[in-house]
């Protein structure tokens, strides 16, 4: 049993990594800790927090996914200059200690993005089509998960801004951020071809003012996107709709 135990204890918990992030949070805004500045070492901080090392591992992790931290190789773990920006949105930080599931969010993006899609596809400027176009060209020539999912947020910001409302626009904008971050471990595994046809059949709707057509291709790369996340989405006959 005293085996048992000690194994446990070396499994970070949900509410420890919450509770370390918040105390984190807090050091960074009482300015214990200054941006651009190296971060303290994971013994350091075990330490500090009494706590593991495996749960101080695990929210750094998290947290330079968030980009508030930064790491250079041969030197060690910087906080960025943005750090505090970042932590004070409370979408991102709401998610992270799960208070905000990832079904709450594919629901809304179900309630309200197809709408915004078929708004674009009514709206959308010449400057808007060469926003989407550019984002799918980039999507296709990225050489790696991070430039892949640039590609990704641009094409649904050209979409919100194509909409025409403002509104909207800079509340989806965070909430796809938001899921993003939670897709990049699925993007190693997703061939690219997947989102960009979805891409694809997207522009393409708004291109011909298929305000419906637009609709539904955002409704259907929503549910798609939604399935990887959950783990239901690699069968075969997932990767194409008619």
């Amino acid at each position: 049993m005293a085996t048992v135990s000690k194994v446990r204890d070396k499994v970070p918990d949900d509410r420890v990594t919450a509770k370390l992030i918040s105390q984190i949070k807090e050091m960074i805004s009482n300015g214990v800790i200054l941006p651009g500045t190296k971060f303290p070492p994971e013994r350091e901080l075990a330490k500090k927090f009494g706590v593991n090392r495996a749960s101080v591992r695990q929210v750094l992790k998290v947290l330079e996914m968030m980009g508030v931290l930064t790491q250079r190789v041969g030197d060690g773990t910087y906080l960025s200059t943005s750090a505090e920006t970042i932590l004070n949105e409370p979408l991102d930080f709401l998610v992270l200690i799960d208070d905000l599931s990832h079904h709450e969010l594919f629901e809304t993006r179900l309630i309200v993005e197809p709408e915004l899609t078929a708004r674009a596809a009514e709206r959308a400027t010449s400057e808007d089509m060469n926003a989407l176009r550019s984002a799918i060209a980039s999507m296709q020539n990225s050489k790696n998960v991070k430039e892949r999912l640039a590609a990704d947020m641009a094409f649904h910001d050209a979409i919100f801004h194509a909409s025409g409302n403002r509104i909207c626009q800079l509340l989806f904008k965070r909430i796809h951020r938001t899921v993003l971050s939670s897709m990049t471990q699925l993007s190693n595994r997703v061939a690219l071809e997947r989102p960009l046809m979805y891409h694809q059949r997207i522009y393409a709707a708004i291109r011909e003012r298929d305000a419906e057509g637009a609709r539904k291709a955002m409704h259907e790369h929503i549910l798609d996107a939604r399935s990887l996340l959950s783990g239901q989405g690699n069968r075969p006959d997932n990767t194409s709709h008619k």
